[in-house]
């Protein structure tokens, strides 16, 4: 679709959220429109989301991808509002009334629960609580985990389960030369964890490692990858799930497992264990972790329509720190409907729902929009899809011109925080690349956004 300027004046679009899928809908947007401005509100001072507060310290490439967000974020259609929180700062309404249109990008941080008793004992703790901690992410720089224990469980089977796993089971002098958080190293260094055990509800059909990631599990230094070959007999509905072409990820990912099956323990390094058909159903403890209570699980149902089915059999495994990595949802904005159930808003095609109607000007991408599925990938063309939806209802939004950001002035002012620019984050990078380097590390994230602050202003002078 061509987009030309047709003489109503310049476009203004809010971006909520600069993590890729809201570096994505704004590269779009750019791309296709000749005469329209992009401004990025993020409520840290710092930009790219979970590709800086999410990936993995040992996965540098992935990173890569900031490169590509940098770009868009130079040109001069584009201007980023670090710091600033949506909900606090400034309101949804307030956003609508300067802009042409908005479209959140704000993800989906909520953490799902398990539901079940003991959850909440010390000791028992979300994924997204690990990896924040470990990446020196401000909301969890803060947390406190006991690794004097030698068995780590972790409930769930997935690439975030992936990264937990392979971050207890890496050397510590091999993170030393990644952009992990100091405090994490330092605490990592102490951690007397020898048997990390990942548990999975449903068959080694279904896990949803990608192959790469599993792979990697078994390739960690000084570590055993292991599996009971008992629990890699596949039932009838199983085994031809992976001889169906959309089962060619599960059959890699069931051969790994094989060979998994048929490593030996390493001696006195640390073990990785993959369990499966089994369900937590306790968290044992009085002050703390002691154990997990399982049931037995088994499959029900036809090829790629199979679903988990607790037994009565179960029993106790003995660990001192629990996690849980069992999906994510979105949290609601205020202003905006909300499915409390799938954890995102209500949309077709990106367009915001109150009811069965559109809210006019309103849109959303990325994870808020579609649940926590894919790869930072996809989220490029579930942002084209939302961008296209925007362009399509340009022509009813451009009645009345709009000032963007020039119409927030007084309440970022008032909001009594330190609006940062993209070039400010530019400075709070240069100086984390050059307390990586006395390290001999990519980087040393600055955790307190304070420290980015003084950063900011140590620059300066």
């Amino acid at each position: 679709m061509n987009n030309p300027d047709d003489g109503s004046g310049p476009i203004a679009v809010a971006v909520v959220g600069s993590g890729p899928s809201g570096f994505y809908a704004a590269e779009t947007l750019l791309r296709r429109h000749p005469n329209l401005h992009v401004d990025m509100f993020d409520r840290l001072p710092t930009p790219f989301g979970l590709v800086r507060g999410g990936v993995a310290p040992d996965h540098p490439k992935i990173k890569q991808v900031s490169l590509v967000f940098d770009k868009i974020a130079r040109s001069p259609a584009f201007t980023f509002f670090g710091n600033v929180e949506i909900g606090r700062t400034l309101t949804i309404e307030q956003l609508r009334s300067a802009y042409h249109a908005v479209v959140l990008a704000c993800g989906a941080s909520a953490d799902r629960r398990l539901g079940i008793a003991g959850e909440d004992l010390a000791g028992s703790h979300t994924a997204t609580e690990f990896v924040g901690w470990y990446n020196g992410q401000p909301d969890y720089r803060d947390r406190v985990f006991d690794f004097s224990g030698e068995h780590a469980v972790i409930v769930g089977q997935g690439n975030v389960a992936g990264d937990v796993a392979r971050i207890l089971a890496t050397p510590v002098d091999d993170l030393r030369k990644t952009d992990i958080a100091e405090h994490a190293l330092d605490s990592l260094a102490g951690s007397r964890i020898r048997d990390i055990t990942l548990i999975g509800r449903r068959g080694p059909a279904q896990i949803k490692f990608t192959p790469v990631e599993l792979k990697e599990l078994g390739q960690v230094r000084c570590c055993a990858a292991l599996a009971a070959a008992e629990d890699l007999n596949l039932g009838a509905s199983c085994a031809a799930e992976i001889s169906d072409h959309r089962g060619d990820d599960a059959k890699k990912n069931v051969t790994l497992l094989r060979g998994f099956a048929s490593a030996a323990p390493a001696g006195s390094g640390r073990r990785i264990w993959f369990r499966f058909l089994e369900a937590p159903v306790r968290i044992n403890g009085t002050d703390r972790v002691k154990s997990v209570t399982l049931a037995k699980t088994r499959m029900e149902g036809p090829p790629f329509g199979q679903v988990a089915v607790a037994t009565a059999q179960t029993h106790d495994l003995t660990c001192s720190l629990v996690f849980r990595s069992v999906g994510y949802k979105g949290v609601a904005v205020p202003g905006l409907s909300f499915d409390e159930r799938a954890g995102i808003i209500p949309n077709l095609k990106g367009r915001c729902l109150y009811g069965d109607d559109p809210v006019p000007g309103v849109y959303v991408t990325g994870w808020i929009k579609r649940g926590p599925t894919g790869i930072i990938g996809t989220n490029r063309a579930d942002s084209v899809e939302t961008v296209e939806s925007v362009l399509e209802d340009l022509p009813k939004m451009r009645s009345a011109p709009k000032a963007g950001a020039a119409a927030l002035e007084a309440s970022l002012r008032a909001g009594g925080g330190r609006i940062v620019s993209y070039g400010e984050w530019q400075k709070i990078d240069g100086s984390e690349r050059s307390r990586g380097q006395a390290r001999g590390k990519p980087r040393e994230k600055f955790t307190i956004v304070g420290e980015m602050i003084a950063a900011i202003d140590a620059e300066a002078t």
